[in-house]
């Protein structure tokens, strides 16, 4: 009883101090700049400020301590959103609005108050507040932690902090902490049920009640609090209280709760007066996907799994990828290109999709590379767990007997016998070679003796132009008569598009596609030859080969590798019995993120493609391929076929064209977004004659996806429901509205393949949800 009692005095005394606490006024028509002298707002003491402070290459929003380095940020505004740049500026308006402004003129609403503020204050205590006219509180900041709480501040039944990405960046991280409504305390990993098998913190005290909350004292005191009073549990101790001494309770980026202490006498460092834990393992996810943690004498140390290289060196959270090229489901041979490598003693997540008992651990081993689809396997006491990449939520814990099972690839063994008779088969080949080189020689001499006809000449012009395909890496400058003999007159048309005509053409036994440019588009390139050169040296899986061209006066001409089977619309559009199954068109989107992050990140000169489309993606035997992805490079601003200053098809153009913004390789990501929802639902981006909510794909999609209502995407098909949310949360990033947040294409590709995770999308601004109820799923 004496403890509640002397609880409760310190209770009303801190609530005391708060009433009367000195406060600043912060009154309607004031402004803040970065650059200027005026780029914050300080409380009374000048110990708290509320106003700009550096991020990244640009300037972030929030309440810092002032005057203590390096800089400690407590809260920050929007934390998600880019930086600013020194343009711009803090507004409290006349109309009681506190808003942010870009140099651009663009404005963001900094609180959610619901009402007209009259003034504002930053408090000693840190708390940002804004005021009504009867002086009553409108809104305050300490209602909306981000990572950090201050003292006097509580965290709610049904409130939760999430860390920042690192010290230096305010975003969104991985770990969250929650006060659930049922009195615990808990941690998990971000985008995560409120469930125990995701916790790796608790402080026990479920069942208490249903507003229970966490609070904190100025002397450092982080208890637990029901309705009637009563301290449940304590989770530090506090101390005496002192004038020169200040907390900060945080949940960091590492997933560490820790209580911080100041001493402003000593001007010195911060010290950790409390952690949740001592082992930095602890805290799941912290290597992210396909990594795994190991404690050395309680540092984490992240490390991948065998056959995997870390995404972003020196980025845990951003897990690890394979260093291999896994071979498909397609070849028959599960097992034979594999070898299983064990790591041992190691704590995972287990999403088996299915389970063999009773087998040793050879046994479990062999079973994995006899199925196609396992990729790793968690062996436990006669139990082998199969599972599909990513793993997640990995450490190493050495009393553990769970040993993580990886299926790696090999290099095909080398085989003397089968050397030899290539190297014999080379001598032949060579043989045979120089015989032909001898002949064609004495063909040529003997033409030139006998024949002057125009039936001769034409030949001798063919047997140049296959012989000069054949040994030349680089793009050949090929004549006008000669593609015209290729291509038969241009006899067989096989395609038009936007910038030229497309003909079926024969080199020797190679087929060959002609693309005959507008003479409107190629009068006047004087750097035609040079951009034909660059494109030509770019050499990748998924991009259609360029093997020549023609500048002969107006004649600009382009020819590229034949692809027998059509474009991806063709497979996609004409018709339902040709249409390939769903992981067969996930093969075709990730073909062609591979193809467009080689354009974007590894050509020696950036590509940006300008015109991602079906019509673009030719089909081979094996793989998609892009074609014209040279062509918005070779062609001038004002040399578009679609509609004046904007180039691209239609549908697919980025929302930056229309508005003068500055073009980057996100419009790539944009249109490839577009194209991946048709991919996904094997429909065009817009069907008029479909109802008119489903006519535009990309909002029929949203619409779908926010209500919970994917099932109606995937018409009749048999899809995995988490491949297919996967598949389309990918593409919602891919055709957000602001190009900073759409992935680039290495991202999406990780994405694709499951060696990244996938957030949830922002919510479109569209207009299709306005006064509209809808369910977010995870």
């Amino acid at each position: 009883m004496a403890s509640i009692t002397c609880f409760l005095f310190l209770l009303a005394s801190a609530s005391l101090a708060k009433a009367q606490e000195t406060r600043s006024n912060i009154t309607k028509s004031s402004s803040l700049s970065p650059t200027s002298n005026s780029s914050s707002w300080l409380s009374p003491s000048g110990l708290y400020a509320f106003g700009f402070y550096p991020q990244g290459q640009g300037y972030a929003v929030g309440i810092f301590l002032a005057g203590i380095l390096p800089r400690t940020v407590i809260w920050t505004v929007n934390r998600d959103n880019p930086p600013v740049s020194a343009g711009a500026t803090v507004l409290f308006t006349n109309d009681g609005r506190l808003i942010l402004r870009s140099s651009q003129g663009q404005e963001t609403s900094i609180t959610s108050a619901t009402g007209s503020a009259y003034s504002a204050s930053m408090l000693d205590s840190g708390n940002f507040v804004l005021y009504d006219p009867k002086g009553s509180v409108l809104w305050e900041s300490f209602d909306y932690p981000t990572d950090t709480l201050l003292p006097t501040q509580r965290l709610l039944a049904g409130q939760q902090i999430i860390s920042s990405i690192s010290g230096t960046n305010h975003s969104t991280g991985i770990f969250r902490l929650k006060m659930q409504n049922g009195g615990n305390l808990v941690q998990y990993p971000v985008n995560t049920p409120d469930t125990a098998p995701y916790s790796y913190y608790t402080s026990w005290t479920g069942g208490t009640g249903d507003n229970v909350s966490l609070n904190f004292d100025v002397d450092g005191h982080l208890f637990l609090l029901n309705t009637t009073g009563y301290v449940i549990k304590n989770i530090t101790s506090g101390g005496l209280p002192t004038n020169s001494i200040i907390y900060i309770f945080r949940i960091d980026s590492d997933g560490l709760m820790r209580l911080y202490s100041y001493d402003l006498n000593q001007k010195g460092n911060w010290s950790v007066v409390w952690r949740s834990r001592s082992d930095e393992c602890d805290p799941k996810g912290l290597c992210g996907l396909n990594g795994f943690c190991v404690n050395n004498d309680q540092q984490a140390n992240c490390q991948c799994l065998p056959g995997f290289d870390f995404v972003e060196p020196g980025n845990w959270a951003a897990g690890c990828e394979r260093n291999f090229t896994a071979e498909t489901c397609k070849t028959g041979d599960a097992g034979a290109s594999y070898i299983i490598q064990a790591v041992d003693s190691t704590l995972w997540e287990d999403d088996s999709y299915s389970v063999v008992s009773s087998t040793d651990k050879d046994g479990c081993k062999q079973a994995c590379l006899e199925d196609c689809n396992c990729e790793a396997a968690l062996y436990n006491g006669g139990n082998c767990n199969k599972q599909r990449l990513p793993l997640r939520y990995g450490r190493r814990l050495v009393t553990d007997p769970t040993s993580a099972l990886i299926k790696v690839g090999i290099a095909k063994p080398f085989n003397t016998n089968q050397n030899k008779k290539e190297i014999t088969r080379m001598d032949i080949l060579f043989l045979s070679l120089s015989l032909l080189a001898f002949g064609f020689v004495m063909m040529a001499i003997s033409l030139v003796l006998i024949c002057k006809n125009n039936v001769w000449s034409y030949q001798r012009i063919r047997k140049k132009i296959e012989v000069g395909l054949a040994k030349d890496q680089a793009p050949r400058l090929f004549t006008y008569a000669e593609l015209e003999l290729v291509t038969d007159s241009f006899k067989e048309q096989i395609g038009r598009g936007a910038f030229g005509t497309v003909y079926k053409g024969l080199i020797g036994e190679k087929m060959v596609a002609v693309k005959r440019l507008d003479k409107r588009l190629a009068e006047g390139e004087r750097e035609f030859q040079t951009e034909v050169e660059v494109i030509g040296r770019t050499h990748h899986r998924n991009l259609v080969r360029l093997l020549g061209y023609c500048m002969e006066g107006t004649n600009r001409l382009l020819v590229y590798e034949y692809m027998s089977n059509g474009s991806l619309a063709n497979v996609l559009f004409d018709s339902l019995e040709s249409r390939p199954f769903w992981e067969e068109r996930m093969e075709i989107a990730r073909d062609i993120a591979r193809g467009v992050q080689y354009l974007h990140e590894e050509c020696e000169t950036q590509i940006i493609h300008c015109d991602i489309k079906p019509q673009n993606i030719l089909m081979g035997e094996n793989r998609a391929k892009i074609s014209d992805f040279g062509l918005a490079k070779l062609l001038n601003a004002d040399q578009t076929r679609t509609f004046t200053g904007i180039r691209g098809t239609r549908g697919y153009v980025a929302p930056e064209w229309h508005r003068n913004q500055p073009v980057t390789v996100k419009a790539d990501v944009y249109s490839f977004g577009i194209m991946l929802l048709e991919i996904i639902c094997c429909r065009k981006s817009l069907e008029l004659e479909f109802p008119e909510r489903e006519a535009i794909l990309e909002e029929w999609v949203c619409e779908c996806f926010w209500n919970g209502e994917i099932e109606k995407l995937n018409g009749d098909e048999m899809v995995d429901e988490d491949e297919l949310k996967a598949a389309i949360k990918v593409a919602l990033w891919c055709i957000s509205e602001d190009p900073l947040l759409r992935p680039t294409m290495k991202r999406v590709l990780l994405m694709l393949e499951g060696s990244a995770q996938i957030p949830m999308p922002p919510i479109p601004s569209s207009s299709i949800f306005t006064d509209k109820s809808f369910v977010v799923i995870a």
